[in-house]
């Protein structure tokens, strides 16, 4: 079982490259900081790494969540088998990619109320309140990107899951580019300047003003994340015709007040997990390879990893060199001079038995670690309670656009 290095006083599971470790020592320069993590699924993003995480006395960082607010999974066991379903998992797929929005910025056609809407947070900025009919119109869509619904089965028990990933969409994406407009004193609605991934961390004080209310924001984009997967896995459960009898829903682009080693600190999460001691968690794998179910333990190593763990199996090939340039052929947008070949990914998910609806070269199984790699190096902090595999995954379709930053 490998253990974690100590390198600065980071805590690093894996072999990060080293502009990834660059990153995070970066975000963990400030004299405020309490710890840092780099997950063995880490890899470069904006300012700051995914799979990293760092502990701030009294700091939040809006850079540090990054532009998906509460980007998380939502997994339910339903009381079927996967064989009561095999024969009907074309048309099951066909279904749900028809009836679930997937894609940038499309709206959901029939737009649902929920309590979120009643959230007094609503009001803790101008901006944010200005957000509140755009997110009324996308609660419920999945997004393009990595973001999917998967159909999965239990390899111990043949039991269907459902497992979602997304988070809160074009609200939690301005909100993100509003309050770091507001920090560099630019207008909430200004359009951001083109921003380096290697930027330095944007950092409020949690007592100040702006510091607060972009808090405050980022929980409800939160809670709003929570309701859409909350809407999307019950729509997947109504079109099976099942019930659920088990869930696990987690965060793993957020910000959260705790206490470590005494002290309450802020702990930024940016593609990690939270696994305190007997927390559940579900860790997706690409759309050829398992996920899991998770339980944090409580030992020395979780403790050093600020009960931290991996959120996927980390990216290890870009968008652009998967799937090639975006370039405007006969006016359309298309992505040319890719290097993962879409038929033979198809082939591969045949062989495996997956029925995949969307999907682009981009989130091919080549571009992506293999998901046991990453738990093997988090093997001290964890135990795997399910091993799902999938069957039906759907997501946006080869020609979406994806203009968010992770």
């Amino acid at each position: 079982m490998s253990e974690p290095k100590i390198v600065d006083d980071i805590v690093i599971f894996g072999e990060p490259d080293a502009d990834t470790l660059a990153q995070v020592k970066r975000c963990a320069a400030p004299e405020e900081t309490f710890g840092a993590v780099l997950c063995a699924d880490s890899h470069k993003g904006y300012s700051m790494p995914i799979g990293g995480v760092v502990a701030y006395r009294g700091l939040t960082s809006p850079s540090g969540v990054g532009f998906d607010i509460g980007c998380g999974n939502k997994a339910v066991r339903t009381n079927l088998k996967v064989d009561d379903v095999r024969d009907d998992l074309p048309a099951l797929m066909d279904e749900i990619f028809d009836n679930i929005s997937f894609g940038i910025g499309r709206k959901n056609p029939r737009p649902i109320d929920h309590e979120v809407f009643d959230d007094e947070r609503w009001n803790v900025h101008p901006g944010v309140a200005a957000l509140k009919k755009l997110a009324r119109q996308q609660l419920g869509t999945v997004g393009a990107g990595n973001h999917y619904v998967n159909l999965m089965e239990d390899m111990s028990t043949g039991d269907l899951w459902v497992a979602v990933h997304f988070g809160s969409r074009g609200f939690g994406h301005k909100t993100a580019s509003g309050f770091l407009n507001l920090a560099a004193g630019r207008p909430f609605d200004a359009r951001l300047p083109g921003e380096s991934m290697d930027s330095p961390p944007v950092l409020l004080r949690l007592e100040s003003e702006l510091g607060r209310a972009y808090h405050e924001a980022m929980q409800l984009a939160g809670a709003y994340a929570y309701a859409g997967r909350d809407v999307v896995v019950d729509q997947v459960l109504s079109i099976l015709g099942a019930e659920a009898t088990f869930s696990v829903h987690n965060h793993h682009n957020f910000a959260w007040e705790e206490e470590h080693g005494g002290e309450k600190v802020i702990v930024v999460r940016k593609g990690a997990t939270p696994s305190h001691p007997g927390q559940l968690s579900f860790v997706g794998g690409s759309m050829g390879d398992i996920s899991v179910v998770i339980r944090g333990k409580d030992n020395d190593t979780a403790k050093k990893a600020l009960y931290s763990t991996m959120h996927g199996a980390g990216r290890v090939m870009s968008r652009t060199r998967a799937a090639g340039k975006w370039k405007r052929v006969r006016g359309k947008r298309v992505r040319v001079g890719g290097e993962v070949n879409m038929d033979e990914v198809h082939q591969q998910l045949k062989r495996l038995g997956i029925e995949l609806r969307g999907g682009g070269p981009d989130e091919a199984p080549a571009v992506y670690r293999r998901l046991q790699q990453v738990l093997d190096a988090h093997a001290s902090t964890i135990d795997v309670l399910h091993v799902l595999k999938p069957v039906g995954v759907a997501m946006a379709g080869i020609d979406e656009y994806d203009p968010y930053k992770d």
